[in-house]
């Protein structure tokens, strides 16, 4: 990979590497955008089989970020990290410092929240180097795990899509597939199993997959047999590119909704999922939830102005498929033409300086 290249290519603004030997620390932070505003993202920790592999998925999660933020009308550009190791063995407060001082050293153009592989403890580790992070405990002044809020979010997605396809917004005795049942997919299973849906799950990861089994009382499969479960909707809630020329042909739903970023393999998946005649909402759009509810905690937070925020993601998804239907194009399109409009639109009120030290 060449990497000047591949940030031209995708239009970053920048990159940046860390590297602190003692505690082993190898970060990565892309600032796609600071068009709309500072570039937040979350920091994912994440073994990674290379560096090639951890530089492709930042700079394609970070130029996600600026749609999301952008799409849900948020003052924010796009931003996101990688650390590449193994979160169980290789974290340490050194470590979580290092690259605390690492975020600090851009002043803000880059703010940091939890991601796969990161928490809310960490983000306060974190924070005992730099001011630019969000999505801290409760405890230490932050708005806390996010992904709790990340699952409304997608819930209230989850409601637009049906509303679409059967008139209605009633989940009852609808079926639904989620691969991932982590923190958010968890989340998204209690509120399913709440509103008398059927569920049925699969994870990479057999201690939270029994878990949630025991807790909701809902079936399971293997994760490879996941996609293909008949279904009214699949939600994907683990890591990306699930949704390829490989798994498409074999999907047995009618919508796709889910909250695992860059569920899309390549841009032409898109067409496959329409080929098929299955409605897929934009995953930029369904799970801005998180992003809503740490960009509240940059005003001063509270918790009810946030959940009124992410609740708005019922209304901006029926925005997204009413454009696509007018417009005779793609979900996934009509969500990036009402991105960058809003980006083309508001960007430019940057050059306008408040003063000589405007930042923002």
């Amino acid at each position: 990979m060449i990497v000047f290249d591949e940030v031209a290519k995708q239009g970053h603004e920048q990159v940046l590497f860390g590297h602190d030997p003692v505690s082993g620390l190898r970060a990565i932070i892309a600032i796609h955008s600071t068009a709309l505003g500072p570039a937040l993202g979350g920091t994912r920790f994440y073994p990674y089989e290379s560096e090639e592999e951890a530089l492709a998925d930042v700079l394609r999660l970070s130029k996600g970020m600026t749609y999301k933020s952008a799409a849900a009308g948020l003052d924010l550009g796009g931003g996101k990290a990688v650390i590449i190791g193994d979160p169980h063995h290789d974290k340490s407060e050194r470590l979580l410092r290092a690259y605390g001082r690492m975020v600090d050293t851009l002043q803000g153009r880059y703010i940091t929240a939890e991601d796969v592989g990161t928490t809310t403890q960490d983000m306060d580790t974190i924070a005992k180097e730099t001011r630019w992070v969000v999505g801290n405990s409760v405890a230490m002044g932050g708005s806390g795990d996010p992904s709790p809020v990340t699952a409304r979010g997608l819930y209230a997605a989850t409601r637009a899509v049906a509303e679409r396809l059967w008139g209605t917004t009633d989940l009852s005795e609808r079926t639904f597939a989620v691969q991932g049942v982590g923190k958010v997919g968890s989340a998204y299973v209690q509120l399913l199993v709440e509103a008398r849906a059927k569920v049925v799950i699969a994870d990479s990861f057999p201690p939270a997959l029994e878990t949630a089994k025991e807790r909701f009382g809902v079936d399971t499969v293997p994760l490879d047999e996941i996609h293909k479960v008949e279904c009214d909707i699949f939600s994907p809630c683990a890591l990306g590119g699930v949704l390829n020329e490989e798994t498409i042909p074999e999907l047995n739903c009618k919508a796709v909704v889910g909250s695992a970023n860059n569920q899309l393999a390549t841009e032409k998946d898109a067409e496959r999922i329409a080929d098929r005649g299955i409605l897929y909402a934009p995953d930029f759009v369904v799970n801005a939830g998180g992003v809503i509810n740490v960009y509240d905690q940059l005003n001063g937070y509270s918790k009810t102005r946030a959940l009124h925020l992410v609740d708005s993601i019922f209304d901006s998804t029926k925005k997204i498929l009413k454009v696509a239907e007018d417009e005779g194009i793609l979900p996934v399109q009509a969500a990036e033409k009402v991105a960058e409009q809003r980006i083309e639109e508001i960007g430019d009120l940057r050059r306008l300086r408040r003063s000589g030290d405007d930042r923002a």
